[in-house]
């Protein structure tokens, strides 16, 4: 342990809703006096924060693991998040890994870290693993961020039980964050400087089912009368939510973002039917048609896995002609992984690697051509664009509009934290470049 302050890193891989659970790791360290560094640095502990979405997920926890111990061998090191739920015995069984906290109690990883570092004597290697299945929602939340926007957990677990996923055996049931909670929380962080925030959870769309008196569209309401609130964004959203009433109620909003990120996961309805989700292709798509017949300058982005079993080349073509009709301004494709204990994982037709591996790069290239339409568009028909920036870097200045446009303006003077009004000029296919048009109706100090 270090003569002076103890540091810790956290090394944190998967989704938003871990990204938020970190940050609130962070907080509580700091709060006791332990300096939080850069994972890649030699600290005193390591809190490793891990996903187990997919098989790739899993190695790459590991690989995470072993990294913090090489930087220091004698580091207390405690694995916490998905796969730590899952599988805590594989990963104490490594060698250097001190404590495996499960995910009904993410905080007791910063609590087994004090305890650690506190300690006369070393503690021997433990487990902490719930079930999760009666867990409650761990209470929690920041006052901080480290980036630009921050991301605030409303939602943990889900219900769908997909054929292909393994996450309700990760995360549990539906628990929801009380409204009053979340409110207190984004005002908190608005107060503070933050520009916008990103409300998320394991199956956002889900929030309010387990609570009385609230849903999404009542809890976007409340936000959206924070005074001062900047813009307010969702994480992934089952295309079933988007509904006419939804749709209607959070249209006039003028804090939320029009940008939705839908998990889509195939076009083909034989596939989603194979998957057991929600909604059809044709469901989809009228919730696509229903968001732009009220939010004209709305954006999509989505996820799709390819390759899943039996998905045939018809199945495929599907996806692809959805893809196009939908006009994605990005998507995350996945080539479909198998996860042990779930019902895809033993279905028949499993489509060979480099089949899948085709298909990505078919659709990858596909979605591409279509971001580069769209961005084309955007510059043409849009010329000027208010811009959150959020980092710099080569001497330009990068940040996104509310309908998720990345956009590069060329600046040697920080624009960090501030919202510009930005002309368009061109576009490489990737994002657009523009010049700042008017630096001051927007601009806050970038020491935020």
């Amino acid at each position: 342990m270090s003569v002076t302050e103890p540091t810790v890193g956290i090394y944190t891989l998967g989704c938003k809703v871990n990204q938020y659970e970190s940050e609130a790791i962070a907080e509580e360290l700091m709060r006791a006096g332990i300096c939080v560094r850069p994972p890649s640095e030699a600290c005193d502990a390591y809190i490793i924060n891990t996903c187990t979405v997919t098989a790739e997920s899993d190695r790459k926890a590991r690989q995470f693991i072993r990294r913090a111990i090489s930087k220091n061998p004698s580091a207390v090191v405690v694995v916490t998040g998905c796969l730590a739920q899952t599988a805590a015995e594989s990963l104490l069984a490594i060698d250097g890994v001190d404590a495996v906290i499960g995910n009904h109690r993410k905080l007791g990883a910063a609590e087994e870290v004090l305890r650690r570092l506190s300690a006369c004597t070393p503690l021997p290697p433990s487990i902490e693993v719930a079930d999760i299945s009666v867990s409650p929602f761990e209470p929690m939340c920041i006052s901080s961020f480290g980036r630009t926007r921050a991301y605030i957990k409303i939602e943990d677990g889900c219900e769908s039980r997909c054929t292909y996923c393994i996450i309700p055996n990760a995360r549990g049931p539906i628990r929801s964050k009380p409204q009053k909670e979340v409110i207190d929380e984004v005002r908190t962080l608005t107060e503070n400087g933050c520009r916008e925030v990103v409300l998320t959870g394991i199956e956002t769309a889900s929030y309010g089912k387990d609570l009385v008196g609230t849903d999404l569209g009542s809890l976007l309401c409340e936000i959206d009368r924070i005074p001062g609130i900047g813009r307010v964004r969702l994480g992934s959203l089952d295309p079933s939510l988007i509904r006419p009433a939804f749709v209607e109620r959070i249209a006039t909003l003028s804090s939320l973002a029009p940008h939705f990120h839908l998990s889509l996961q195939s076009g083909s309805s034989r596939v989603l039917a194979a998957m057991k989700r929600k909604y059809n292709a044709d469901m989809a798509m009228q919730a696509i048609a229903l968001l732009r017949a009220h939010i004209p300058s709305v954006q999509f982005t989505t996820d799709i896995i390819v390759g899943f079993p039996g998905e045939t080349e018809e199945d495929f073509e599907d996806t692809l002609r959805f893809v196009r009709e939908a006009k994605f301004l990005n998507a995350h494709i996945f080539p479909y992984s198998k996860r042990k204990g779930t019902p895809a994982a033993t279905m028949q037709g499993q489509i060979p690697e480099e089949e899948k591996k085709r298909r990505l790069h078919v659709l990858t290239d596909e979605v591409a051509r279509i971001r580069h339409d769209l961005l084309q568009a955007e510059v043409r028909d849009k010329p000027t664009v208010d811009v959150l920036f959020e980092t710099q870097e080569n001497g330009f200045a990068f940040g996104h509009t509310a309908n998720f446009l990345e956009v590069a303006v060329s600046t040697d003077r920080s624009l960090h934290a501030n919202i510009l009004t930005v002309r368009l000029t061109h576009t490489d296919g990737t994002r657009c470049f523009g010049e700042i048009a008017n630096e001051t109706s927007q601009e806050r100090s970038s020491s935020i």
